[in-house]
């Protein structure tokens, strides 16, 4: 893990990996923190430089009680990514079962049906 630092006035995560910055940048407004930006230069790409990012702010945001808006691609796939937990799977598999049971699949049609 890199170490992150937080510019507060700026709206700026940044770390430094071999001598690269990289940096992630937000807006603020009415307690919504948007992620507009992550920036890794290639020659440190694909060392989860911008996965600390987001973690930090993500981290930030949770502390101040912040909702994320993430109008980057990265931001947005990262947080798409992670809000597949488990504790989600769970839920989503006990829907399906659900919808199932309420639902079974041999049922006949009601629709245009005749007996």
């Amino acid at each position: 893990m890199s170490i992150i630092r937080h510019d507060s006035r700026g709206h700026l995560f940044t770390t430094e990996v071999d001598g690269v910055r990289a940096e992630l940048e937000y807006t603020l407004a009415d307690g919504v923190m948007s992620i507009t930006h992550t920036g890794v230069p290639q020659s440190i790409s694909g060392r989860g430089v911008a996965a600390d990012l987001m973690r930090a702010a993500l981290k930030e945001a949770g502390e101040h009680s912040w909702s994320v808006n993430p109008l980057c691609s990265y931001a947005a796939a990262f947080m798409r990514k992670q809000g597949q937990t488990p504790d989600k799977k769970h839920i989503d598999e006990l829907l399906d079962e659900a919808l199932k049971e309420s639902f079974p699949a041999s049922d006949p049609p009601s629709v245009g049906a005749s007996n």
